[in-house]
């Protein structure tokens, strides 16, 4: 059953309203999921540590896959935005972790981000389906 609609699915941070944007945007079979920080949308709070941005980041963007019918497994593309070079490294484990299996295409750049609290903002697109993996949601 291919779904050709558009739709948008909301994350839960306040910065969606007050700029006017979705966490993800489901096209057909296409999925893109905003830049998503470490905010913990729950409690409004971010660690100051760079690894577990990432590691909430990555929960965030799970959370708006799953609403969209896939999965980690099924991003094509990701890239990797942080306002120091050298806070990638230290998150390649959970990474890897994460996309070794999947291996997306990926970019990673140095450029500053909307809040000096955010450490890493990570942005991917995804094809439902393609992962081969059970799916969630709907």
């Amino acid at each position: 059953m291919e779904d050709t609609g558009r739709r948008a699915i909301a994350g839960g941070s306040v910065f969606e309203e007050r700029i006017g944007y979705a966490r993800a945007v489901v096209d057909g079979d296409r999925v893109y999921v905003s830049g998503t920080t470490g905010f913990d949308y729950a409690a409004m709070t971010i660690s100051d540590d760079v690894v577990e941005q990432a590691e909430q980041c990555l929960r965030n963007i799970e959370a708006a896959l799953d609403k969209a019918g896939c999965t980690l497994a099924d991003v094509v593309r990701v890239r990797y935005l942080l306002p120091a070079r050298e806070d990638f490294e230290p998150c390649w484990p959970v990474l890897r972790r994460r996309f070794g299996e999947v291996r997306p295409a990926a970019t990673m750049q140095v450029c500053g981000l909307a809040d000096p609290r955010m450490r890493i903002e990570i942005e991917v697109d995804a094809r439902r389906g393609s992962g081969g993996k059970p799916r969630g949601g709907g």
